[in-house]
């Protein structure tokens, strides 16, 4: 009986859609094959725009606090406009680092 329901309604003979749309992008862009030097450069990469982050999260965020506990809530929110425009900008920037990375011809 089971082996019928099977038949009729396709158990274990339909796709998800989760392989159906990773085979739709496989057949446009083909997985690509990273190397060694390739995670090495990423993680690289990563650690250095972390760290960038934290140091103006840490710097702006101290800002932030301070101009609060002071009552300066207009100069807090400028700092947080800065700090939203700085992460934004390194954000970017360490998605086109990465990007050139990925990009570049595997050795």
């Amino acid at each position: 009986m089971d082996e019928k329901v099977g038949r009729f309604y396709g158990v274990g003979l339909m796709k998800s859609a989760y392989e159906l749309a990773m085979e739709r992008l496989s057949a446009h862009e083909p997985a690509r094959q990273v190397s060694d030097s390739m995670k090495k450069a990423l993680a690289e990469i990563d650690a250095t725009y972390q760290a960038k982050i934290a140091e103006r999260e840490t710097f702006l965020g101290g800002k932030i606090a301070a101009a609060r506990r002071s009552g300066a809530g207009e100069e807090a929110a400028i700092y947080q406009e800065e700090l939203g425009r700085d992460l934004r900008g390194i954000r970017e920037e360490w998605e086109s680092k990465k990007e050139k990375v990925r990009s570049a011809p595997s050795p």
